[in-house]
């Protein structure tokens, strides 16, 4: 596989985690259905256990790359200019915000 010089790094991190993402979707997958199961109710609810569970997971995923990406420029910025920190602790935090929209999502889902 040839890789650009540009994302060759960034394309070698997401590949190392593909898996880690594909076992935590089958977690989710097992972990929704045995809910349902033990619930005695039927694919409605193993639905919604399925929808919430990848409202928390997969936004989590993307507020920690998010977090990530943003703190290491973060840090970055404040070793040039320290007087940057409150601008870009609020980036940080924009990106911290995902995850718990992730959550609201899935309290919704299985409140209905």
């Amino acid at each position: 596989m040839k890789y650009t010089a540009l994302g060759s790094r960034r394309l070698r991190r997401l590949a190392r985690l593909a898996p880690l993402i594909l076992a935590g979707v089958a977690l989710i997958l097992f972990t929704a259905t045995a809910y349902a199961q033990a619930a005695g109710a039927g694919y409605a609810t193993m639905g919604k256990a399925i929808g919430a569970g990848l409202a928390i997971g997969l936004s989590g995923v993307g507020a920690g790359y998010a977090v990530g990406a943003a703190g290491a420029a973060m840090i970055s910025a404040i070793t040039e200019k320290p007087e940057m920190f409150g601008r870009a602790i609020v980036v940080v935090a924009l990106g911290e915000g995902i995850a718990i929209y992730g959550l609201l999502i899935a309290i919704l889902v299985m409140s209905m």
